[in-house]
């Protein structure tokens, strides 16, 4: 999946939002907001004004700085914690760390950064398979996806294959997005509703599973030793880590 899930833009600029905490992927501190949400998405899942309205910040409100939305940069600030890394992503990236990395699909807007790492690779998904990974066991550090989980078929298969390709101490960190106020919910026998541009529906970006507060149960379910939530911008912006 090559798009930007939840990405047609429209019109309206609300102008800056109030983010209080600096970007984890460049440090910079001021932020624009733009509404990305279409109607009929809104009615596919059912969201409130709240809802809406914080959804849209998740893919919508961006570091003026660098053009990360909220959704990137808790997956930034995720990335950071998963290696025990204070800093940005930036200094991270600065300090040259050496670890095996799958990045699948574009992580949102990090994947020009996530590509300066040593033994970086990247893979397309559905073209990559998920839920069988052609990878053997133990093989990566870590694993990035950025709302993609919820476009596969059977996203327990995928993390179990996540946690099969990780090292002893790896992890899976990624984004879906959160509709916190209620459960996950399967869209099997609803009509299909898809992320990306509403009149250019494609496969890749069908949507089987909404997920909500209980994101985090899939993870430990896998077999996962821990799941971490790592919120930026709250309740807008929410990435995991999935610890091997």
């Amino acid at each position: 999946m090559g798009h930007d899930p939840v990405a047609h833009q429209g019109d309206g600029v609300a102008g800056a939002v109030a983010v209080s905490q600096s970007c984890a992927v460049c440090g910079g501190t001021d932020y624009r907001d733009t509404e990305v949400l279409w109607q009929g998405l809104i009615d596919e899942w059912g969201l409130s004004s709240e809802e809406a309205a914080y959804v849209n910040r998740q893919q919508g409100t961006q570091c003026v700085r660098c053009g990360s939305n909220l959704r990137s940069i808790a997956l930034a600030k995720a990335i950071c914690r998963s290696q025990g890394f204070e800093g940005t992503l930036d200094e991270l990236i600065a300090s040259a760390p050496s670890f095996d990395l799958l990045e699948v699909n574009d992580a949102g807007t990090l994947h020009g950064r996530l590509s300066q790492f040593s033994g970086h690779r990247f893979a397309s998904y559905p073209e990559y398979d998920l839920m069988a990974l052609a990878l053997p066991d133990g093989a990566l550090d870590l694993v990035i996806h950025s709302d993609t989980l919820e476009h596969v078929p059977d996203p327990m298969r995928a993390l179990l294959e996540m946690r099969r390709v990780l090292a002893p101490r790896g992890c899976a960190v990624f984004t879906v997005p959160i509709v916190i106020g209620r459960l996950s919910r399967s869209r099997e026998g609803l009509a299909p509703s898809y992320h990306g541009n509403p009149s250019e529906p494609a496969s890749d970006l069908m949507v089987h599973t909404e997920y909500g507060a209980d994101a985090w149960v899939d993870v430990l379910r896998a077999g996962f030793g821990s799941c971490e939530l790592v919120p930026f911008g709250f309740p807008a912006g929410i990435a995991i880590i999935a610890r091997r």
